[in-house]
């Protein structure tokens, strides 16, 4: 429990890091005379961060482990986030906001091999989401600081409240613990029984005297790193994850970066627009916290193939609401609902489809991926924008991504991991 809420905070200031591009993009945009395209490039820049951050990371926590990488992702980010508070063009965001993206990246992926490595196998999916929904909550603190300190103090203001996670990096480092998976995964066994008998204390108040020499541990994998994930045994979860996370990406990023403007444009006030996007994140919360409880009832797979579908419906509604603000609210609480439910769900198969060894290269990379659908949402949406089709078909756009999404997961999700401890399913790899 301990570890939820260690996790936790650092996924709500990354979430806070990334969204509070979303709310100042329009005073950024005025300020700079951007048009649509570079308005919405604003949030791709940080996401191009993310997707080399990611690759890099993954494979240094394999190697390194998961609390150094976790620790210096969060200083990276914090660190250079606050450079863009002196910047006055477009250009220099631009730079500092790749290099912030690179912290970013690294955070994410790392959290949920943690919560992966570190829960019970019954609960795996749903502490999984929780880290998610974390993150959401960062991007509804950005919405709340946005709208009390943009008005007065402007939007620069924001980003030197991006410096806080430093110190909390620092606080990381001496609290948080190695994940006994990748412990034991290295040899590093009485370290590991040391870290058990810590957990052990904490459940029961006993500590058992462990002999390292003990531990089972499963049979190391012959191929490692970033070629283990196209192998025989693994090319076809990593394309389904790969697909289904880009097409997520895709959707929520895109829409998260230029829903605030949208409102803008429909005749809302600033603080009704900003609003609606909080509203639409605390739905977001709700799906987070609620997917990983169903994909252990249902399983990983019907459950995505549900989530997409669902998500598709709610893009439609959103597309052809009416203007009032009653309707539009409601779809904005249904669409944050569904979106984030869909990407979230595909967090735990992500988790669960690679060995301790490359795990979070595996998830890292997904990301990475996935990301590239995510930089360039706002870039096409701005295109299509441009092209002044109407409101309408300009988010009809994004059913697309939800009908890819079903279908990947229809055919390429084959093993269902529910119910399966992580050593059971390295065991199950290795007899393919």
């Amino acid at each position: 429990m301990a570890n939820l809420f260690l996790l936790g905070i650092a996924m709500v200031f990354d979430g806070f890091d990334y969204m509070i591009v979303s709310y100042t993009m329009p005073q950024i945009a005025a300020e700079w005379g951007l048009n649509a395209v570079q308005k919405g490039s604003l949030s791709s820049w940080s996401l191009i961060g993310l997707i080399v951050g990611g690759a890099i990371a993954g494979i240094i926590s394999d190697k390194i482990g998961r609390k150094k990488t976790l620790v210096y992702s969060v200083a990276a980010y914090s660190l250079l986030t606050v450079p863009i508070f002196f910047v006055h063009s477009f250009e220099a965001s631009a730079f500092f906001r790749v290099l912030t993206g690179v912290g970013l990246g690294a955070c994410i992926p790392v959290v949920t091999t943690c919560f992966s490595e570190s829960v019970p196998t019954n609960r795996r999916a749903v502490f999984i989401t929780f880290g998610m929904a974390w993150m959401i909550v960062g991007w509804m603190l950005a919405g709340v600081v946005a709208t009390f300190l943009v008005p007065g103090l402007g939007w620069r203001f924001c980003y030197l409240l991006g410096g806080i996670p430093l110190l909390y990096s620092i606080y990381l480092y001496f609290k948080m613990p190695e994940s006994i998976h990748w412990l034991t995964s290295k040899g590093r066994n009485q370290e590991a029984v040391k870290a058990l008998q810590h957990v052990e204390k904490i459940a029961t108040g006993k500590c058992t005297d462990w002999d390292p020499n003990a531990l089972v541990v499963p049979t190391p994998p012959k191929v490692v790193g970033p070629k283990a994930l196209f192998s025989k045994e693994y090319r076809s979860i990593t394309a389904g994850i790969w697909i289904m996370y880009f097409c997520g990406c895709f959707i929520v990023y895109g829409i998260n970066a230029w829903l605030p403007s949208l409102m803008l444009e429909k005749g809302l006030k600033l603080t009704s627009a900003y609003g609606l996007v909080i509203a639409q994140n605390a739905a977001a919360v709700i799906a987070n916290c609620s997917t990983g409880f169903v994909s252990e009832l249902v399983g990983r797979k019907k459950n995505l193939i549900m989530s997409f579908a669902v998500a598709g419906i709610a893009v439609v509604i959103m597309a052809f609401v009416s203007s009032s603000f009653g309707a539009i609210l409601l779809a904005i609480l249904f669409l944050g609902f569904a979106v984030n439910y869909a990407i979230t769900a595909i967090q735990p198969l992500m988790a669960e489809a690679y060995r301790t060894e490359f795990r979070n290269t595996g998830i890292a990379w997904c990301h990475a991926f996935g990301r590239l659908g995510g930089a360039s949402a706002p870039i096409v949406a701005g295109i299509i924008i441009q092209m002044n089709l109407g409101y309408s078909v300009s988010f009809s756009f994004y059913t697309l991504p939800a009908l890819i999404g079903i279908i990947a997961a229809v055919v390429f999700v084959k093993n269902e991991t529910r119910g399966k401890s992580l050593d059971q399913l390295a065991e199950e790899q290795i007899n393919l």
